[in-house]
């Protein structure tokens, strides 16, 4: 049911408690749920089972005064069709027709805005997401990780919310002079395998492209910093690091605008210790004696807030911990504004949670013992041809984001992918980004995830992606049958729309705005895609009980009015999935 109709019932219910209760007593909140068993109503509350134990009364005797009075208002007259006691005191209520009607009529006035609330400029979030080190390709996990911020920024701004996205680069450390001698050690004529081939060295062909083109003295930008060219120096391992980065930067660059994904802003952890942020951390933790020396290292107390050890900061070889910069990193997010922050990454990361909280909460200024939020992630087993694909031709060592996506759109090596027009291309690599973003989504994000390829390839409805957009699809395909403008439904009399299927298809629209709402509240994008999957099930229950286009004119243009608000709930929901919907399929 609409918002709007949810809150009159609970104050319906309210005022027709406040009778039986002292007055100025606190009353228990009204909650409304639906119950699970559509036979028992569409809605239900507790309210007279709360009550009876301090009112001294029996429940059911309490529940039927209450619902007695709620039929009585004269505000329920067309919105409540009937109540009824249930179990030990249950109230269930069930709307009138005209009441579940009323859905498709808001949904078409509101268009886009259904489901959405009004931007609070009191409301900012910072959401991290992807963060990946510039050493090679985007591998799956940080596709989850992509789909998964991408889509929770999305749902948190139908919500209100003012979202800001943010890329962290960990583009400082061990991990990036390895990148740099690996890149040396291609230009140099060497490969995996050889004997004076680095130990450490990554092995993907990236490697050797990234040689090549620096050899060649190309120029590569990533999106915010300037362009940086090939100084084709063997020696310069500072010039093949500078390029290394940059060159790979740009590749997820790549990646991300065909995954569709946005940012606001890439944080680089270098700018940490070349803005002197580190330093200022670690120096405010020693100054308010949180830290202490032992074996030539520097400790942070961590135990004080709840870890099971104290962790070492600084190494006795000078160098600091991991997660010291990650400290001086959110510090930066706290002084910008940002006290509401969410960080989408790895179940490999939550080792790290404590140690950053715990510096946090050394710093004493003001940062709450909760900042930030983690949503944790597990990685993703992906299966092609029923075995599972575990590397990469391009990354060597494991299955690319472009990898999955390209796979799941049907473009394959060979001559016929060499074939395929740009339009035919692009259209290849928007399903297979549908596909690739529904699927990663669908599944909560600390559960294992097995990405089947080829169930992405299917159309019919064991694909959920598929079947969610067929709906959609189908129903533009009724509306270019039909060739009347759509605009016209807008004013349709609803009042035809009695049949069973009709009426429950008109409940699980309504339930959209709720639904987001708790999906924003408890950061479980994957929710949406259940519900859209749900909504898509009701249509073409619908679809096939209920035939649209018959001569009957009112029941045809009522008809055809629930299936433009049907579509535009679908388009609404796999918009904030980031997943597009297709007008044929």
């Amino acid at each position: 049911m609409l918002p709007a109709q949810k809150n009159t019932i609970a104050v319906l219910l309210a005022d027709a408690v406040a009778p039986f209760v002292e007055a100025g007593a606190n009353l228990p909140p009204i909650v409304l749920e639906r119950p699970k068993a559509a036979a028992h109503g569409d809605l239900a509350c507790n309210i007279a089972l709360q009550l009876a134990k301090p009112l001294k009364a029996n429940p059911r005797d309490l529940a039927q005064r209450i619902a007695a009075a709620v039929q009585a208002d004269p505000r329920a007259a067309g919105l409540i069709e009937q109540t009824e006691i249930a179990g030990p005191g249950f109230i269930n209520l069930r709307l009138s027709p005209a009441a579940k009607q009323a859905v498709a009529r808001e949904i078409v006035t509101q268009g886009n805005a259904f489901g959405c609330q009004p931007l609070d400029k009191t409301k900012h979030v910072l959401l991290e997401f992807v963060s990946a080190n510039p050493t090679g390709p985007l591998h799956v996990g940080h596709g989850r990780q992509a789909a998964l911020g991408d889509a929770l920024a999305n749902l948190l701004a139908t919500q209100g919310w003012e979202v800001y996205r943010e890329f962290y680069y960990n583009d400082a450390g061990v991990q990036i002079n390895t990148l740099a001698i690996s890149v040396q050690a291609r230009a140099k004529g060497l490969k995996p395998g050889d004997a004076d081939w680095p130990e450490a060295a990554y092995n993907g062909d990236y490697i050797a492209d990234i040689a090549r083109d620096y050899l060649n003295r190309q120029t590569v930008q990533a999106a915010d910093n300037a362009p940086v060219t090939g100084a084709g120096e063997l020696d310069d391992l500072e010039a093949i690091r500078k390029f290394a980065v940059a060159y790979l930067r740009h590749e997820q660059d790549i990646d991300l605008q065909t995954f569709g994904v946005r940012f606001d802003r890439y944080y680089l952890e270098s700018s940490l210790y070349t803005e002197g942020r580190v330093e200022q951390t670690v120096q405010a933790l020693i100054a308010a004696g949180k830290t202490y020396e032992q074996d030539g290292a520097l400790w942070l107390r961590t135990t004080d807030y709840g870890d099971d050890k104290d962790r070492v900061m600084r190494k006795s070889d000078g160098t600091y911990t991991y997660f010291v910069p990650d400290v001086a990193y959110h510090v930066s997010k706290w002084q910008r504004g940002f006290t509401k922050v969410i960080n989408i990454q790895g179940s490999d990361h939550h080792g790290t949670i404590a140690r950053v909280r715990a510096g946090l909460q050394g710093l004493g200024i003001g940062i709450p013992a909760d900042y930030p939020d983690y949503v944790l992630h597990k990685m993703v087993t992906v299966m092609k041809g029923g075995q599972e694909v575990k590397i990469s031709k391009r990354a060597g060592s494991y299955v690319t984001v472009r990898d999955l996506i390209e796979w799941s759109g049907g473009l394959t090596e060979g001559s016929a992918r060499e074939n395929l027009s740009d339009a035919a291309r692009e259209d290849a690599l928007r399903r297979g980004r549908d596909a690739v973003r529904f699927f990663l989504i669908s599944r909560k994000a600390d559960t294992e995830f097995v990405f089947d390829v080829d169930l992405a390839l299917k159309q019919n409805d064991e694909n959920p992606v598929y079947y969610v957009q067929y709906a959609h699809a189908r129903i533009c395909s009724v509306l270019t049958q039909w060739g009347g403008d759509p605009a016209t439904l807008d004013t349709t009399d609803l009042g035809p729309l009695r049949g069973d299927h009709a009426l429950a298809l008109l409940q699980q629209l309504a339930e959209y705005p709720d639904a987001l709402t708790r999906a924003a509240e408890e950061l479980a994008p994957h929710a949406v895609a259940f519900y859209l999957r749900d909504l898509a099930g009701s249509f073409h229950s619908f679809y096939n009980a209920e035939r649209v286009l018959v001569d009957d004119e009112p029941l045809k243009l009522a008809r055809l009015a629930l299936l433009k608000a049907t579509r535009q709930v679908l388009r609404n929901g796999l918009a904030v999935l980031g997943v597009s919907a297709p007008e044929q399929m």
